[in-house]
């Protein structure tokens, strides 16, 4: 099961929007917090949409490989989940 296209393309454009609407922030001088807090939001958007992506590759690929019965494409999607979750806990 592969994430939805559309659906991931429409939160990386917004998340686009919302980055685009930070730097005409940082251009027009605005105040510290509310850049901060546009980030921050942009952030989230970011972060929703890698969630999204990787809900998929554990519904879609990696449950296909345990159910392969193939162990070394197993041990490798596990490996990568690993690896994911290693990344997002820095």
């Amino acid at each position: 099961m592969m994430a939805d296209p559309q659906t991931v393309l429409n939160l990386l454009k917004t998340a686009r929007g919302q980055l685009d609407a930070v730097i005409r922030m940082v251009e027009d001088d605005r105040y510290c917090i509310d850049i901060s807090n546009q980030l921050m939001a942009t952030e989230s958007l970011v972060a929703k949409t890698n969630a999204t992506v990787l809900k998929a590759h554990v519904g879609g690929c990696v449950k296909s490989a345990c159910a392969s019965g193939d162990q070394a494409e197993r041990d490798q999607k596990l490996r990568e989940i690993e690896n994911v979750i290693d990344k997002l806990s820095r």
